[in-house]
C-alpha cells in the first residue's frame, strides 16, 4: 500500500488485523438481521440490502456474530471486491470474514476498510484464492500481505479524506435512487391514470377512460399502422460475416444495446453501405422507439436520440415508428417503460428462461392514450428527472476517480 517514508514502517496485514468468529444461534441470538454475498455490493462500503432473520430457511453456515464498525469481507470470487462495514448488528455466513483493527492504536479502525480497497490488496487476494469455479481465500492467505503503515496521525488524515470522498459518494446514490423512484412513479401514473378500471390481464373498458383521452393499440399509434412497426433481419439478411470484422460504418443494435430509457452501442458492430441499403426496412432513426422483444424482461424501451447515426437493428428488437399527430416517442418510451407497461410485456410474453414477445401481440397491446400537450407536459418532467439522474452520476464519477486517486496516493504521503 505505497512506499514507506520516514515514520511508516511495513507490516503484515495478519500482524494488525484479527479474524473474529463470534459463533451465535440464530433462533436464540436475538439478532434480526442477516447478511449474506448477495447482500453486499463490488466496491461498495454501505451495507445497503440485508435479510430478515427467521423469514426464511437461513443455512447452518449462518453463524457468525457481526458488530457495528467491522469489515465484512466475501472470501469467495474475490475479483468481485466485496467489502462493507457494518452499521449494525447482524449474522453473517462463516465464508464473510469478519475483521477488525487487532490494535486500534496501531492501526485505527476506519482506515482498515480503505487499506483492503486497494489494488494491491484486491491482487494479492486473486493471486492466493483457491479453486477454479469458486474460487476462495483462507484468512491465512491474506496474512502475509505486506502494506506501509503510516504513524496514527497521518492515519487519522488519510481516514478523515476518504470517509469524506465515501460519504459523497453515499450522497450521489441515495440520489440517484430517489430520481430512479421519482421517475418510476411518473411512469406508472401516467401509464394508468386514463385505466380507471383494469382487471387482472390489464383488460380495459373504453367507456372508462377520461372525455379527452383515447383507447389506442400500438399499431393504431404508430406511422402507417403496420408499416411503422418491424423487427430485425433474420437468419441470412445479417450474418457475422456481415458486421465480425467491420470497426466502422452504418451501427447494428443488439438487444444489449437497448435499456430502459438508453440506448448506447456497447456492441461495437457495423455494417457497409451496401449492406446498409439492402436492410433499410430495418433502420431506426431519430425518434423512432425500440423495444426489445426478448430477455428478462422483454419490454425495455428508449428512443433513439438526436444526434444518433441511422443504425440496423438485430434481431429480437421492435422498432415503433410513431405518428406524431397522435403520440410524442418519449411519451410512448416513458408508458412502456412503466412498472403497468412491464407487466402487460410480461403477460404476453410466454416462456420462463428466455421469455419473447411477438410483433403481433405488441402491435395490439392497448394503451391509454392523452392529449399531446399532456404528454408533453408529461415527457418534460421526465427529462427533467433524467437530467438529474445524469448530473448524480457524473459526480459520482467524478468522486469515484477522486477515490481511487486518494487509495493511490495517500499513503505515499509524509
Amino acid at each position: 500500500m505505497g512506499k514507506s517514508m520516514p515514520g511508516w514502517r511495513k507490516v503484515r496485514f495478519g500482524e494488525v488485523v484479527r479474524q473474529t468468529k463470534s459463533k451465535v444461534d440464530p433462533e436464540t441470538s436475538g439478532l434480526e438481521r442477516y447478511v449474506a454475498g448477495e447482500h453486499m455490493d463490488t466496491d461498495e462500503l454501505r451495507i445497503r440490502r440485508w435479510g430478515e432473520v427467521g423469514n426464511g430457511y437461513l443455512g447452518p453456515a449462518f453463524n457468525v456474530r457481526f458488530r457495528p464498525g467491522q469489515v465484512l469481507y466475501g472470501s469467495r470470487r474475490t475479483y468481485l471486491r466485496k467489502i462493507a462495514v457494518a452499521d449494525f448488528e447482524g449474522i453473517c455466513a462463516n465464508t464473510t470474514f469478519v475483521l477488525e483493527s487487532a490494535n486500534p492504536t496501531v492501526l485505527l479502525p476506519e482506515l482498515l476498510p480503505f487499506v483492503m480497497q486497494t489494488e494491491a490488496f484486491h491482487e494479492h487476494s486473486k493471486r492466493e484464492s483457491k479453486g477454479s469455479v469458486n474460487p476462495y481465500v483462507n484468512f491465512s492467505d491474506l496474512a502475509p500481505y505486506e502494506f506501509a503503515l503510516p504513524p496514527m496521525s497521518v492515519q487519522e488524515r488519510i481516514s478523515r479524506r476518504l470517509s469524506s470522498i465515501e460519504a459523497n459518494r453515499d450522497e450521489a446514490k441515495n440520489l440517484q435512487s430517489a430520481l430512479s423512484e421519482a421517475l418510476d412513479a411518473l411512469a406508472q401514473w401516467y401509464a394508468t391514470a386514463g385505466l380507471r378500471d383494469v382487471d387482472a390481464r390489464g383488460v380495459v373498458e373504453r367507456k372508462r377512460l377520461p372525455h379527452d383521452w383515447r383507447l389506442l393499440s400500438i399499431r393504431e399509434i404508430c406511422t402507417g399502422g403496420e408499416a411503422g412497426l418491424t423487427l430485425g433481419p433474420f437468419g441470412s439478411d445479417l450474418k457475422i460475416d456481415d458486421y465480425g470484422h467491420l470497426k466502422k460504418g452504418t451501427p447494428v443494435l443488439f438487444v444489449a444495446d437497448v435499456g430502459r430509457f438508453d440506448l448506447r452501442h456497447q456492441s461495437q458492430r457495423f455494417i457497409s453501405a451496401a449492406k446498409h441499403a439492402d436492410l433499410v426496412s430495418h433502420e431506426a432513426i431519430v425518434g423512432d422507439v425500440l423495444v426489445t422483444e426478448m430477455g428478462w424482461p422483454p419490454g425495455e424501451a428508449c428512443v433513439v436520440p438526436a444526434g444518433w447515426p441511422p443504425s440496423i437493428i438485430k434481431a429480437d428488437i421492435i422498432r415503433a415508428r410513431v405518428n406524431p399527430s397522435k403520440m410524442a416517442p418519449a411519451y410512448l418510451e416513458l408508458v412502456l417503460n412503466s412498472h403497468w407497461g412491464q407487466q402487460q410485456i410480461v403477460r404476453i410474453s410466454p416462456g420462463t428462461t428466455r421469455p419473447r414477445m411477438t410483433l403481433r401481440d405488441f402491435e395490439q397491446l392497448l394503451l391509454a392514450v392523452p392529449p399531446l400537450n399532456e404528454q408533453q407536459r408529461a415527457v418534460q418532467q421526465a427529462d427533467n428527472i433524467r437530467a438529474r439522474k445524469a448530473d448524480a452520476r457524473r459526480r459520482l464519477e467524478l468522486l469515484d476517480a477522486l477515490k481511487a486517486a486518494a487509495l493511490a496516493t495517500s499513503t505515499s504521503e509524509s
